[in-house]
């Protein structure tokens, strides 16, 4: 669409851009100006092996938008992805066209903490114990899809674990666990799109919702037949969820400046 800000489509842990292969294709043929974004670590993204903080990522996206010459972007995030998309639209509020949150929240985990160390126990047992990437990989994506999706649709998403280094990987398991922007969620004031799956558990779609309703003016959208990668598991309603939300945007943004 001519004239709108550029998509930036932000992976989630473990995975990386060629996840949005779907939505990115059929963006880019509807006009929009569409970017990926690998997280340092993933996807063959370089990683100096120092602590990994939502701050250092956002202004890591930053300097992204800056390097491509963008001023503010859609952003477009996926899981710990979209928290990254609510990091930079607290810290820089003006390179924020508007938000797609898919399967993401305002806190990873529980408020007293519980969940986090859980989920870290969980995640980093089996490394402790020996086990290495390539080997956890295919059970690790499992547990995102629908039980029963087809090899093929996860290929991709095992694919990019297994290759990721277990240093960067643990270092991004440390960092997702330490998010909590729910203060930020009333003062955003950019159009928002908060989009769940219907069999989602990493983030369910109750807790999805409620963040929406945190969020001024934000929409909520629950997707049937989809579970966490729902990029993938439906394409098509993720496409026509983000074009909507887009044109919304879009409307927006023009009707503001003819005002100014």
């Amino acid at each position: 669409m001519a004239g709108t800000a550029p998509i930036v489509f932000l992976h989630g842990l473990g995975l990386d851009h060629r996840c949005w292969a779907p939505q990115g294709a059929a963006l880019t043929a509807e006009g929009f100006a569409c970017h990926t974004w690998d997280m340092p670590g993933h996807g063959g993204a370089p990683w100096d092996g120092q602590p990994l903080s939502f701050e250092g990522l956002a202004a890591a996206l930053l300097g992204f938008l800056d390097a491509h010459g963008i001023g503010a972007a859609h952003l477009v995030g996926h899981s710990m992805g979209g928290m990254l998309a609510l990091e930079v639209a607290a810290r820089a509020p003006d390179r924020c066209a508007s938000l797609a949150l898919l399967g993401s929240a305002a806190l990873f985990g529980s408020a007293d903490g519980t969940f986090q160390r859980a989920f870290l126990a969980d995640r980093l047992g089996p490394l402790d114990a020996g086990q290495r990437l390539p080997d956890l990989a295919p059970a690790l994506t499992a547990d995102l899809f629908l039980p029963g999706t087809a090899p093929d649709l996860m290929a991709d998403s095992i694919d990019a674990l297994a290759k990721m280094d277990e240093a960067a990987y643990r270092a991004a398991l440390a960092c997702l666990v330490t998010f909590d922007r729910r203060a930020a969620l009333p003062g955003l004031t950019m159009p928002v799109l908060c989009l769940a799956g219907e069999h989602d558990r990493q983030a369910p779609p109750l807790g999805v919702e409620r963040m929406a309703g945190k969020i001024p003016g934000a929409r909520f959208l629950c997707l049937r037949d989809a579970a966490h990668m729902m990029m993938l598991e439906a394409p098509q309603g993720v496409t026509h969820a983000l074009l909507d939300a887009l044109s919304l945007a879009y409307e927006l943004s023009y009707a503001t400046l003819k005002k100014d």
